[in-house]
């Protein structure tokens, strides 16, 4: 992508309504806009980091064993009064009503709908186990909204819901979940801690909220500190061992790790005071075992091996995209802007010319432009005619891994500079050296 011909609004001021550096950035470097309180649009350079964020948590869900649908935003209010939600909910669900005046919403979550979908289609035991996943916006009236898409009204999420004919069956869906979060917030450049925590609205009586440490965090959270060193399940992972999954749950659940609303003080300072860790926290995944909650009064119900009618068990387990875009940023930045794991990064290699009309300059840009992109590399080629500040402060704030800059003096010898990103160490080298560099990484 030719920086000229791209749409990449930076902005140079802090904006003012950016409380934290998450927001600052995401506006800075023309991520996300704002249109309305807690509603945002996202822009050319946020959506490649989402998509490949959505990626990631799509091949995760895929290797687990869950199945991609989609659902509609808006419900029908009658699934809901069926359940027994529709007025317990609250101020959050957006009610609304069509033009025959059925009552709708905008839908907050997805229980009710995919068991209307499974209770219409699967009838026996032999089609279990079963989990269906979508990626797919919600909306929630929050009170406040703020820290950008940190914490807004309309957002993306990948929501999954597990069908099983018992409860053991339904835990040991709860165990894939569980292992194939760990594997997607590893890969997305973070370290997430399950900690027991509230169901909430969503109802059940099994649940756990994946953290990562910040400053900004919304909460308070407390923990064994080493889980800072436990090692992630490999890609390897046999998701149909139930024994291998269950000792990974186990591990991970060995030590004290708990949210404000299920703190137990008494239990954590049992924990010796070095070992002990307190600390903000964002919440970037959240899972639930609730049995029969909704199959019950729902009716979803299926053939046993007994040939009778069981209620199914059901699981729910949330990850929110347009929240872990930003969670990224809170836990890799810098002064000068975002440092992207190479895994989300919108571009994998910036090419900075830094004198656009210089032959030299010119023909390496285009030789390494070209040849990077044949190789499969997204490429961002800034071709402007920004002064040479400039350029370098748009490269450090969008945080692009590998900065290739091309200038006069070294391109008349066939050599250019590469920067990493993150630890700013600079090498020069040959052209091709360059382009063998970075065909590896």
């Amino acid at each position: 992508m030719r920086l000229s011909r791209y749409f990449m609004p930076i902005l140079k001021e802090n904006p003012k309504e950016a409380e934290i550096v998450s927001h600052r950035l995401m506006l800075r470097a023309g991520m996300i806009r704002q249109q309305s309180q807690g509603i945002y649009s996202w822009l050319p350079l946020g959506k490649r980091v989402l998509d490949k964020v959505n990626a990631i948590i799509r091949e995760e869900q895929n290797r687990s064993g869950a199945i991609e649908v989609l659902m509609p935003t808006l419900q029908s209010a009658e699934l809901w009064q069926e359940s027994g939600r529709y007025d317990d909910y609250g101020k959050e669900m957006l009610r609304i009503k069509d033009r025959q005046e059925r009552p709708m919403l905008y839908g907050p979550t997805n229980e009710e709908m995919i068991t209307d979908i499974f209770r219409s289609y699967v009838k026996s035991y032999k089609n279990l186990p079963l989990n269906l996943y979508h990626i797919q916006l919600k909306f929630r009236d929050e009170i406040r909204p703020r820290f950008g898409t940190m914490r807004s009204r309309e957002f993306l999420m990948k929501d999954a819901y597990s069908f099983d004919l018992t409860k053991e069956g339904a835990l040991h869906a709860y165990n894939k979940m569980f292992v194939a979060y760990l594997r997607t917030f590893a890969r997305l450049g973070l370290r997430a801690i399950p900690m027991r925590a509230d169901t909430g609205p969503i109802g059940g009586n099994h649940s756990h909220e994946f953290i990562i440490l910040a400053d900004t965090g919304e909460s308070e959270v407390f923990c064994h500190k080493d889980f800072i060193d436990f090692d992630i399940p490999g890609a390897e992972t046999n998701f149909d061992d139930v024994a291998g999954l269950q000792a990974v749950f186990d591990k991970w659940t060995s030590i004290y790790a708990a949210t404000s609303e299920m703190h137990d003080e008494a239990a954590f300072d049992v924990i010796p005071e070095g070992d002990r860790l307190s600390a903000r926290g964002i919440e970037v995944g959240h899972i639930f075992y609730f049995g029969t909650k909704y199959s019950e009064p729902m009716g979803a119900k299926v053939q046993g091996p007994d040939g009778k009618e069981h209620p199914v068990h059901m699981g729910s387990y949330g990850i929110g995209p347009t929240r872990l875009v930003p969670a990224i940023i809170e836990a890799s930045h810098d002064d000068n802007g975002i440092i992207w794991p190479a895994s989300v990064a919108p571009f994998d290699v910036v090419v900075i010319n830094m004198k656009p009309g210089d032959e030299a300059c010119d023909r390496i840009c285009e030789t390494l432009y070209g040849g990077l992109e044949t190789i499969g590399k997204d490429v961002l080629y800034d071709d402007t005619d920004e002064r040479a500040g400039t350029k370098f402060a748009t490269a450090d704030l969008i945080g692009v891994p590998v900065q290739v800059i091309v200038g006069p003096r070294s391109a008349a010898v066939g050599e250019v500079e590469v920067k990493d990103r993150k630890t700013g160490e600079r090498e020069t080298l040959t052209v091709e050296a360059a382009m063998n560099r970075l065909a590896g990484r």
